[in-house]
Order: structure tokens, then C-alpha cells, then sequence
């Protein structure tokens, strides 16, 4: 049975500060910790009752894991957009929203994003839960995003905006940065300055009344579909 203070302990690291103070974070559930063990380190497994009084979900599962973080891929910045596709984040805040676009850029075979520090941290236990595992296969890189665009010579950055080309018209490469701006404000303007090429995800039919705004896992998840289905078709 977990003490007081161990309980404590593992109740602390639902906040950031001590997610970094300790270099770990929390995972529950059979699948999801079997896909991160792969990958991370683990540091404690806890089953069976004690789970129940530690859980951050409101079902708890019968399984909960402690893991210690990997530091080694935010020192990497190396530039992957050069020769692969990646994804840029800028300010992406709901942790919903930055977890499930991990997990579909594993579905699309995208092994790099970059987030700029103001995004959710990915050792949230809501990011973790909700990468559904996808976190132990696609690196992730959080960095000041303005500078590291700027740095991409000769490597296509795209971004998604209002203003942008119909991107079921545009020429799409196979390498690049793809960029998807915060929730409210899309992409701030230091990172828009460094995009080349502008993208739009059109309604049907175009100009039409409609919401305001997908959501930015949904349009990720759009883009990155067409990405990848043109490089197939292209062969």
C-alpha cells in the first residue's frame, strides 16, 4: 500500500513544475504503458488498488506507471524538414488537441514536431493519455519557433492561413515544415514572417457561411492526409 507522502508524490506530478523538478511523468492504462516502455524508461509500476487513489482519470484503469522523461530529443534540433516531412506547433495550448496531433502524426508516418514554448508540455498526464502511446514513436521538439523557421534555407515552410492557396491546388512536396497556429490566433506573425508557402483548407462549397474555424487537430489532420496522399499518388 502507497504512504502519504508517496501518494503525494505522485499527485505533485500532474503540475509541470514538478513534473521538471523530478525529470518524470505518469501514464495509466495496459496499452498505453506498454507502447511507452518501448521507448522511456521506467521508473515505477503501480497496480491494483493503490490505483484508484492516485489516478488522474476519471475512470481510473487498474495499471499506472511512472516514467522518466526524455531530455535527449528537445537539445535535437537538427533540421528534419530538410529531407522528411515534419510538423511545427505555434502555441497549440489544449492539451487535447496537442495530444491527439501527436498521435495522428504517427498514423502519418511524421516523426518530428516542433513545438515553440508556448505550448502544452507533452508530459502533461492529459497529453500523454491522450497520444494514446504515440509520444514513444514521434519525437518532439520544443523550441524557439520564430528562429528555428528563419534557419530553414531552401526548405519549404507552410502554414495555413485565411489568405492562403486552396491547397487541393497547390504544388506539395514530400519534405518540409508544416506549420498549425495557436487555437484563437493561428500563426504569430514571427513565425508567419519565415513561411513560404500559404496554405487553405477551403469549405465546401467555398464561401459558404459557415464556423468560424476547424479545429486545429482536424485541419492537421487534413493537411497532413493530402500531404501524404499525393506523395503515394505521385510514385
Amino acid at each position: 500500500m502507497l504512504s502519504k507522502n508517496q501518494i503525494k508524490y505522485i499527485r505533485s506530478l500532474e503540475h509541470k513544475k514538478f513534473r521538471d523538478k523530478y525529470g518524470v511523468f505518469v501514464a495509466e492504462g495496459p496499452k498505453l504503458i506498454a507502447d511507452l516502455r518501448s521507448h522511456f524508461e521506467l521508473v515505477e509500476l503501480i497496480e491494483g488498488d493503490d490505483v484508484a487513489r492516485i489516478s488522474f482519470q476519471e475512470t481510473p484503469q487498474n495499471i499506472f506507471a511512472i516514467f522518466r522523461k526524455d531530455t535527449d530529443a528537445s537539445a535535437d534540433l537538427a533540421p528534419y524538414p530538410a529531407t522528411q516531412l515534419c510538423l511545427a506547433l505555434d502555441d497549440i495550448q489544449n492539451p487535447g488537441n496537442l495530444g491527439t496531433i501527436i498521435r495522428m502524426a504517427d498514423w502519418f508516418g511524421i516523426e518530428h514536431i516542433y513545438c515553440s514554448k508556448g505550448c502544452a508540455d507533452i508530459y502533461s498526464p492529459k497529453v500523454v493519455q491522450a497520444t494514446m502511446g504515440s509520444m514513444a514513436r514521434v519525437r518532439i521538439h520544443y523550441t524557439d519557433l520564430a528562429v528555428f523557421t528563419e534557419s530553414l534555407a531552401n526548405t519549404p515552410v507552410y502554414g495555413t492561413f485565411l489568405d492562403g492557396g486552396n491547397i487541393y491546388n497547390q504544388q506539395l512536396t514530400s519534405n518540409g515544415l508544416i506549420v498549425m497556429g495557436n487555437e484563437g490566433h493561428g500563426v504569430s506573425a514571427d513565425v508567419a514572417k519565415n513561411v513560404t508557402r500559404r496554405l487553405l483548407i477551403p469549405n465546401y462549397p467555398e464561401g459558404r457561411e459557415t464556423g468560424e474555424s476547424l479545429n486545429v487537430a482536424i485541419a492537421t489532420s487534413i493537411i497532413c492526409a493530402e500531404f501524404r496522399r499525393r506523395e503515394t499518388t505521385s510514385k
